[in-house]
């Protein structure tokens, strides 16, 4: 039986690295979708909602493909903290949440012709209390400018942590590889075997 090709539907390096590196063939293709967030849309629901949105766009294109889309949102309570894009908002974005609790909804919708299957992984962090010479320099270490929250975890990003909850810890860079695996046996690939 021939497996039907698997595509990321994410232009996300991070994304990519963490599916390779977790033993998965797969291809790529970013969606081109709107990622603007709906008037009072809750950050949990923009993220799974965009998740949806990029698997269904390369879906359509790709119609024998199982595909995987991807988002994550970062939360202040139910403010949405987008990508930085510049080292003064990535600064300002972290002066904000130092010593406070953030919310790393990561979603994932993974499709195929027949088959369908969605979900969310929260991640909670804590940040300590951050001095304005070490948001400074943890900016300029990381330049964390095309990341949710201006956090990259998997670099110097956990240094800024006091602690970080999730059932699993693969989510906070962007893809909770726990359950795509699982989620993905279901769709009859699976790297091991």
């Amino acid at each position: 039986m021939n497996t039907p090709k698997l595509i990321l539907a994410s232009g996300s390096k991070y994304r990519r690295h963490q599916l390779s590196a977790a033993g998965f063939k797969f291809e790529w293709q970013a969606a081109n979708i709107d990622e603007t967030p709906h008037t009072g849309e809750q950050p949990h629901a923009l993220a799974q909602r965009l998740a949806y949105q990029k698997a269904i766009a390369v879906l359509t294109v790709r119609p024998n493909a199982i595909v995987i889309g991807s988002d994550q949102v970062c939360a202040l309570n139910s403010e949405i903290l987008g990508k930085a894009g510049t080292e003064a908002v990535a600064i300002e974005q972290l002066t904000r949440i130092a010593n406070k609790e953030v919310t790393f909804h990561s979603a994932v919708a993974v499709l195929a012709a027949n088959q369908a299957a969605q979900f969310s992984v929260p991640t909670v962090v804590k940040l300590r209390e951050l001095g304005r010479s070490e948001i400074e320099a943890y900016v300029a270490l990381d330049s964390p400018l095309d990341t949710a929250g201006s956090i990259k975890s998997e670099q110097a990003g956990a240094l800024l942590f006091e602690y970080n909850t999730s059932d699993d810890p693969s989510a906070l860079i962007g893809l909770p590889l726990i359950k795509l695996a699982q989620t993905l046996r279901e769709f009859g690939i699976n790297p091991l075997l």
